[in-house]
């Protein structure tokens, strides 16, 4: 029988937004164990179409949390990390490849209340997706896609827009107006009506390649100059002064940061 700490798993779900794991063990005859208002809060239809969906046995224990996708996978993903870690379940010595694509076009910025690229604006929408919707985006699969090695992203890229008024449906959904657009790519929306090729491409991270292959735990342990968690580089010492000239040439003026009541004079240099 696999153990692991419920505990841990809770921690993983709620770092990663969502406000708590339920579980629910599958038992003879499609009963379950669980919490009581779980038990309490679904009737058996609910019940039963719960557990077709996940596909669950007798003996199966679900992980379950609740809240909008976004978050609920994310969370769900760290317990699945962490399940897989703790119980030993990677292969480290296999070699998996995957495509992801049929990526949204779009995700919803809280903070800012508003639709924002997922991936970049200028990636194309699904044809079929963009004509059965008559022009809407705002719920479009993106051309794009991703190359996975060994549950690590080494490649990612996209097939690019090239006409002019799917650039400004896409710069419409973000909420650019479009006198913004114009003003911030005018050049690029010209030469759309000028007949821009179908184009697209991908590129690929060679230093997570390294890493994969070389079975170093960080990226820093491949690359040439790695910076430390400070961004300072420990062989040139950059980020280094700036001369007094440089910075009046730009208008820019360093102050000292006040310090807290009883601390002294602060040092931290803007």
């Amino acid at each position: 029988m696999l153990r692991f700490c419920r505990r841990c798993c809770c921690c993983c779900c709620c770092v990663a937004g969502a406000a708590g794991l339920a579980f629910m063990r599958v038992q003879a005859g499609g009963a379950v164990d669980a919490a009581k208002a779980i038990k309490e809060g679904l009737d058996e239809q609910q019940l039963a179409a719960l557990l077709a969906a996940a596909q669950a046995e007798e003996g199966d224990l679900l992980l379950l949390a609740a809240g909008p996708a976004p978050v609920v996978n994310k969370a769900l993903d760290r317990v699945r990390q962490y399940l897989a870690k703790d119980l030993n379940l990677i292969h480290t010595t296999a070699h998996h490849l995957l495509w992801v694509t049929d990526w949204p076009m779009f995700e919803y910025n809280e903070e800012e209340q508003r639709l924002e690229a997922l991936h970049h604006p200028f990636t194309a929408p699904n044809p079929q997706d963009y004509q059965a919707a008559g022009g809407d985006l705002r719920n479009a699969r993106a051309l794009a896609y991703d190359m996975v090695y060994n549950g690590v992203e080494i490649g990612g890229g996209s097939l690019r827009i090239y006409r002019r008024d799917i650039q400004q449906k896409v710069f419409d959904a973000i909420g650019l107006t479009a006198e913004e657009a114009e003003a911030k790519f005018g050049y690029l929306l010209d030469c759309f009506e000028l007949g821009a090729p179908p184009h697209g491409g991908i590129a690929f991270g060679l230093d997570r390649l390294a890493m994969l292959f070389a079975g170093a735990p960080s990226i820093r342990d491949v690359i040439a100059f790695p910076k430390t968690t400070q961004a300072q580089c420990a062989l040139t010492g950059a980020p280094a002064a700036v001369a007094d000239a440089q910075l009046s040439e730009l208008h820019v003026a360093v102050v000292r940061e006040r310090a807290a009541a009883g601390d002294g004079e602060g040092a931290a240099a803007h």
